[in-house]
């Protein structure tokens, strides 16, 4: 993967957008002390280079009736279907992250679920139909911690030195 280097400007404009995206351009080009163009382009410059991947608002999955989350490993019972499951996950709207792991699993993904009959549904209707030969359920009570990565830890070109 092809790392990115930041500037002072690009840390800062992160900071101020990373605390709130609805944050208008033009108040971050003032507190920046540069124009709004020089913040329009920028932003267009982290975004075509895979730094900012997006922005949106956040559902809270239990304000809206999803009690439980839960996270599973899953045990493929044939790993050359590893792209299908992949794609038969991303049909499941209740399947919200899939991560390709190393350890025990093939597949570990996070899920949301009204409670926890409606869990096992999914994991009885939904995930033994895609070829596991087991998976592991683990369900999460609270999260405790849920942030962005801290933009002052980035190194900013200056600061990067060349091995």
């Amino acid at each position: 993967m092809g790392h990115h280097n930041l500037d002072l400007l690009d840390k800062k404009i992160l900071t101020l957008i990373g605390e709130d995206a609805r944050t208008p351009f033009l108040e971050v080009a003032r507190a920046c002390n540069v124009s709004g163009a020089a913040i329009h382009q920028r932003i267009q410059k982290l975004f075509n280079s895979g730094i900012l991947k997006g922005s949106q608002f956040i559902l809270n999955p239990e304000k809206v009736g999803y009690e439980t989350c839960a996270f599973v490993g899953l045990h493929l019972k044939d790993p050359n279907e590893f792209d299908y499951v992949a794609d038969e996950l991303r049909k499941i709207p209740e399947v919200v992250e899939c991560y390709c792991t190393t350890g025990d699993y093939d597949l570990f993904i996070k899920i949301y679920a009204f409670n926890n009959h409606h869990l096992a549904d999914i994991i009885h209707d939904k995930l033994q139909p895609l070829g596991l030969s087991g998976s592991e359920t683990i369900i999460s009570f609270n999260t405790m911690i849920n942030r962005q990565l801290p933009i002052a830890d980035i190194p900013v070109r200056s600061e990067i030195r060349e091995s």
